[in-house]
């Protein structure tokens, strides 16, 4: 490689991790989107509010666990405790970037006391943070999850139009998630109502049957170069294999 070509590597690589690290410098990522800080529909009432996963409150950090085990202890079966684990951890990280809901019930009012006064109680949250998924710039959602009571009241869907809409203004190529196999409502609510793909980093697509994992990596991209690396690409072995390093490593 001659020293041009290498420059321009250098280079693209750089304003890439400028990208991110300018992205995840955001005090507010809903600031651009007002119209999205409440949902009002359906009989249900919320507000939504940003947060960080270095600066969690002891009850909030409580709350969010005794959410995720009670959403996602049934689809983990045994292996649920290491993957508890994993999540406590990955919950704190000063990666990690979240919008809570908060459900309203005494009028505008109660929005207001509630922003001031922090209140810890929530009735879901989406984890999401800006990161590099094969040298692509993208959002990563880790988890979007909600109390059962609001749940079937089109607030996932709003939630993931608010991530897209953060997404592109920060200039990430792509959406990624990962979706347990098991949950088979949430990969129909991705893949057939939001328009989400199965990855080509997913380990379904590696068509090594030695492999039985039990997730999909799911995507929407949102450039030409996000969807020939994420959603055509065919991964060698090698590239699987460290895949699953990864998530060992994490374990």
């Amino acid at each position: 490689m001659d020293s041009k070509n290498r420059r321009k590597i250098l280079e693209k690589k750089k304003k890439i991790h400028d990208l991110i690290k300018r992205a995840s410098s955001v005090v507010d990522p809903l600031s651009p989107f007002d119209s999205f800080r409440r949902y009002t529909k359906n009989e249900l009432s919320v507000y939504l509010e940003p947060g960080r996963g270095d600066r969690l409150s002891s009850s909030l950090k409580q709350h969010i666990r005794k959410l995720l085990k009670k959403n996602m202890e049934g689809f983990y079966g045994s292996n649920w405790p290491i993957q508890a684990k994993v999540k406590r951890t990955e919950m704190t990280s000063p990666d990690a970037r979240y919008i809570f809901v908060r459900e309203l019930r005494y009028g505008s009012k109660a929005y207001e006391t509630a922003s001031k006064e922090g209140c810890d109680q929530i009735a879901g949250f989406v984890h999401y943070r800006f990161t590099l998924e094969e040298e692509i710039p993208v959002l990563y959602v880790y988890e979007i999850q909600l109390e059962s009571r609001i749940q079937g009241k089109g607030l996932g869907e709003f939630l993931m139009q608010l991530i897209e809409l953060i997404a592109s203004k920060n200039q990430m190529s792509a959406i990624v998630l990962t979706v347990q196999t098991s949950n088979a409502l949430a990969m129909t609510f991705y893949m057939s109502k939001l328009g989400y793909r199965i990855s080509s980093i997913s380990p379904s697509k590696a068509n090594l049957p030695t492999f039985s994992a039990k997730y999909e990596i799911l995507c929407k991209t949102f450039d030409s170069e996000a969807k020939s690396v994420l959603e055509v690409r065919s991964f060698p072995f090698t590239c699987i294999t460290h895949i699953y390093d990864k998530i060992a490593d994490q374990v």
